[in-house]
């Protein structure tokens, strides 16, 4: 019975370290949270989080803290969580003064990463306050992320991006607001309750395109028709000559 009780106790052990339950947390290295950001953050952003989608397939995340950590993922296609990459981290006290990532460490804050969730705890001095910034990777024109702070949005997207042709674009949730500035699309929402925030976009350019492809499809389709149907009247009409019998059904 003891014999079979170990067994079983393994047998749990083995599948809980497969399944990342027991897997080990490590931190996070400092040349990689003290790398310098592609452009300064919005550390101005009036809203609860503010993220920029970059041209090269990264972005830039300002959320507003109004605890002691936030856990950072995503959710991969069967529904687990794994943990969302970060460089360039940052931490701006209330008073506006910015820590490196190493720094926010050497405050009694900390960055660390399982196989599930990466998590940044803030300075021992920070009282719940202040806002974190870091940089992480996205797809190309689609923007997917869980909603790791409730509040109000805005997600800027790179130049010549837009999200309003059907099939296209979409945005989740509904009830935002968009804007052009400089060129780029801001998409704003006054208080984001759901789970995730996703964003699909395009390039303009892709429209005229897309245009330009289909117009073609659409006379190349046409012509092969219209040959189709003077081959069919040719083949009549020879048969007609020959003096073979034409039934009515064949013009159809």
């Amino acid at each position: 019975m003891n014999r079979r009780l170990l067994a079983g106790c393994v047998a749990l052990a083995l599948l809980l370290v497969t399944a990342g339950c027991l897997g080990g947390t490590s931190t996070v290295p400092n040349d990689q949270l003290d790398a310098a950001p592609d452009e300064p953050y919005a550390w101005d952003a009036d809203t609860d989080a503010h993220i920029t989608v970059q041209e090269n397939g990264q972005f830039r995340a300002v959320y507003e803290m109004n605890q002691s950590s936030v856990t950072l993922y995503r959710l991969d296609g069967f529904g687990s969580r794994t943990p969302l990459p970060v460089e360039a981290v940052r931490y701006q006290y209330t008073n506006g003064t910015v820590l490196t990532g190493s720094e926010l460490k050497a405050r009694g804050g900390n960055v660390t990463q399982n196989d599930r969730i990466t998590t940044i705890g803030l300075p021992a001095d920070a009282n719940r306050d202040g806002k974190i910034a870091f940089t992480s990777s996205s797809t190309p024109k689609r923007f997917s992320l869980p909603t790791f702070v409730e509040g109000s949005y805005e997600v800027v997207l790179p130049p010549d991006r837009r999200v309003s042709f059907p099939i296209f674009g979409a945005v989740r949730p509904g009830g935002y607001e968009t804007e052009v500035i400089d060129n780029h699309l801001h998409i704003r929402w006054e208080s984001v309750t759901t789970d995730s925030v996703v964003v699909q976009f395009y390039l303009q350019r892709d429209l005229f395109i897309f245009a330009g492809i289909a117009a073609i499809s659409i006379l190349v389709g046409g012509a092969g028709i219209v040959y189709y149907r003077r081959q069919i009247e040719e083949l009549r009409k020879r048969r007609q000559d020959l003096g073979l019998d034409v039934e009515k059904d064949d013009r159809n």
